[in-house]
């Protein structure tokens, strides 16, 4: 197993993700809003701007925020709560002021809301955003105890330049005949070079149509198919089908499998995922 990308400093690693369609707001008409969240800390920024900024324009607002920034499910979970908190603190006018003479208008209040949110305890560290030293440890102590889990129970075949490896069809589309028919493997085919640790390139007879790069490992789980209680422990085993028919079913801890909320929840349909 290798590790996903760990950041060496704070803000070096963040998911982002835009809202849109919101009322022009502010001096600049703001209609739109880019929210940035640390990958680690769940800390969150808000940044007012305009649904049709250019790549150039947002690149600017990056600019002393973040070195890679990327789109994922964690930014679009940050998008739904900054809706909610614009939604019950702004009013439906595109502006309006209260008998203070307070305007609720939703640009200003942006930074309050991005306080209020990085000041509140996050379900998944029981900890506010604000605390980040605290949390280095327990991010490395959860990189090792992965890797350690799933190398438990996958090996990683010691392939060397020169040898002969057979290759999956499993995502070749261009194998003419019936996709049912086809063989699992095609080859041998000799190792040329590594691109990666995890990656190796084939040489690729004339006769063949694909892409000369094949990941050493590819065990990717298709579904969970049966569950069973280990004798005299509290434990729960489950087998499993990888989408690589190669590969025979196999029987793991919950742990030990990648994706297990979104796999067990399709395996037993009333399942909630566990805090």
């Amino acid at each position: 197993m290798i590790h996903i990308q760990k950041p060496k400093s704070p803000w070096e690693v963040v998911q982002m993700d835009w809202v849109t369609a919101l009322p022009p707001s502010g001096d600049r008409s703001y209609n739109a809003c880019l929210v940035i969240v640390y990958r680690y800390r769940k800390t969150p920024i808000f940044l007012p701007c305009h649904k049709d900024d250019t790549a150039m324009d947002t690149a600017l607002l990056l600019w002393s925020r973040a070195f890679h920034p990327q789109t994922d499910g964690l930014s679009e979970r940050m998008i739904q709560a900054l809706g909610d908190m614009i939604r019950r603190f702004c009013a439906h006018e595109l502006e309006f002021k209260d008998s203070d003479g307070f305007t609720h208008d939703w640009f200003t209040l942006i930074p309050a809301l991005e306080l209020a949110n990085k000041t509140s305890v996050h379900s998944s560290t029981g900890q506010t955003p604000a605390i980040e030293t605290s949390c280095k440890k327990s991010i490395n102590d959860a990189f090792e105890y992965a890797k350690q889990k799933w190398d438990k129970s996958h090996k990683v075949p010691d392939f060397k330049v020169g040898e002969l490896v057979s290759v999956s069809t499993l995502n070749f589309n261009n194998i003419k005949g019936p996709k049912k028919l086809k063989d699992y493997c095609v080859g041998p085919f000799v190792i040329v070079a590594f691109m990666e640790p995890m990656q190796f390139k084939w040489k690729n007879p004339t006769t063949l149509t694909v892409p000369p790069v094949e990941q050493s490992e590819d065990r990717k789980i298709k579904k969970v198919i049966k569950e069973r209680r280990l004798r005299g422990k509290n434990q729960r085993e489950y087998l499993v089908r990888y989408r690589n028919p190669v590969h025979e079913d196999e029987w793991l801890e919950e742990s030990e499998i990648p994706d297990s909320d979104k796999l067990l929840r399709r395996f037993r349909p009333g399942r909630r995922p566990q805090a």
